[in-house]
């Protein structure tokens, strides 16, 4: 069974920078992708980045240019760097991972239409002050 914990929310001040991790584990795929979503309070979840286990990754045009998705060597931990952010990304960041996944027409599906993600962790929270 796959398991997802994630950490690093917070909050942080509108231009500031904040990381966050995700801890997979049970992942025996060969390839796969882990993506990061974001819920703000009453508006639904979308994708915000993603990475597949061949370094291959793709980002929501909201936060290309700010955001950065990459793994540990291991290809268990997935980071997303945040720099200047905005108000608007606050919200409830959480972890995805699935099976199968590779290449830039998959990873556009994962931001797209969250495809392919089976598993999902708990979400870690980032609050965005002025």
């Amino acid at each position: 069974q796959v398991h997802l914990v994630e950490s690093g929310g917070g909050s942080v001040q509108a231009g500031g920078s904040l990381t966050l991790s995700c801890v997979a584990s049970g992942i025996t795929y060969s390839t796969y992708c882990m993506g990061w979503f974001r819920q703000a309070p009453g508006k639904e979840r979308e994708g915000v980045a993603a990475i597949d286990s061949a370094g291959g990754f793709m980002y929501a045009n909201s936060v290309k240019g700010r955001f950065t998705i990459s793994h540990d060597n291991a290809k268990t931990i997935a980071y997303l760097q945040m720099n200047n952010v905005k108000r608007e990304d606050g919200g409830m960041y959480t972890c995805a991972a699935g099976g199968g996944c590779q290449g830039g027409s998959w990873l556009s599906s994962v931001i797209e239409y969250q495809y392919g993600m089976a598993y999902w962790g708990n979400g870690t929270l980032v609050t965005v002050s002025s």
